[in-house]
């Protein structure tokens, strides 16, 4: 025999299955990553006792200061990220949730991804140094540059692996340190000609720089408006387009002349 449900009691059923979605999506995985600040390291120093730059061929400087690469670290292509967890992230400005697929190729393990950013860090020192030595006129058949930095991935410490090396052979050119003395961060990918890259993650590493001692940061300049959107205070902001250009900025920065800002 047909029946008809009162109102608040049909109300009460349809609720139950919009309810039961939405419990299930609270524990359901979603295809996003969650970053967050990671590691910086200075590529003038050591790691494990190892300098991180060594240079055979070319006398070498004694340098002081700091030049910071920085990194972000982001949860893994198979790592599941729930929605209270994404909800908790979306308001924080020390996080980051992004699409997987902005940040990992499609269908790879987390292995397969570890495999392909270790590669892609390989290439970018092997363009760090050919930039490098191409800026201070250096014939790469004498002068033999090894850098080593061991569980970091990525193409994106480019820019301050080529400043480490012009450190280490020329300063700033006129017997000074081209950090003058200072904790320098940034980030940025660099080609062979010298050209700087963006990389995305940017105001993250302007968190991890600042929390790490850095007082300016070197950024590609078309990410300046990201490193701004977190800007930490009293982190200084340098855009740069090229390695000849950073190279420059520091020496505008230590002699006190005037210097690119964001």
């Amino acid at each position: 025999m047909p029946f008809r449900l009162t109102r608040p009691r049909a109300l009460l059923l349809s609720a139950v299955p919009v309810l039961g979605l939405l419990v299930a999506a609270a524990f359901a995985p979603l295809p996003f990553v969650i970053a967050q600040p990671g590691s910086t390291a200075d590529v003038l120093g050591a790691q494990d006792g190892t300098p991180v730059i060594t240079i055979e061929g070319a006398p070498v400087r004694k340098t002081t200061g700091e030049l910071r690469m920085t990194t972000i670290y982001a949860t893994g292509p198979a790592t599941d990220v729930n929605v209270d967890e994404v909800a908790d992230s979306w308001f924080r400005g020390d996080r980051a949730v992004l699409p997987r697929e902005a940040v990992y190729p499609s269908g790879k393990s987390d292995k397969q991804v570890e495999k392909i950013n270790l590669e892609a860090m390989e290439e970018s020192q092997n363009d760090a140094t050919k930039a490098a030595l191409r800026y201070l006129k250096k014939d790469p058949a004498q002068v033999k540059v090894k850098l080593r930095l061991e569980d970091i991935g990525g193409p994106s410490a480019g820019l301050l692996f080529s400043l480490g090396i012009v450190d280490k052979l020329d300063g700033n050119g006129a017997g000074g340190d081209l950090t003058g003395g200072r904790s320098i961060a940034g980030t940025g990918t660099i080609s062979p000609d010298g050209t700087v890259g963006e990389v995305g993650g940017v105001s993250l590493k302007t968190q991890a720089a600042k929390r790490d001692g850095a007082t300016v940061f070197l950024v590609p300049e078309g990410e300046c408006s990201d490193a701004r959107a977190e800007q930490p205070k009293g982190l200084r902001l340098i855009p740069v387009t090229t390695l000849t250009g950073a190279v420059d900025a520091l020496r505008a920065l230590e002699k006190g002349d005037k210097v690119p800002s964001c």
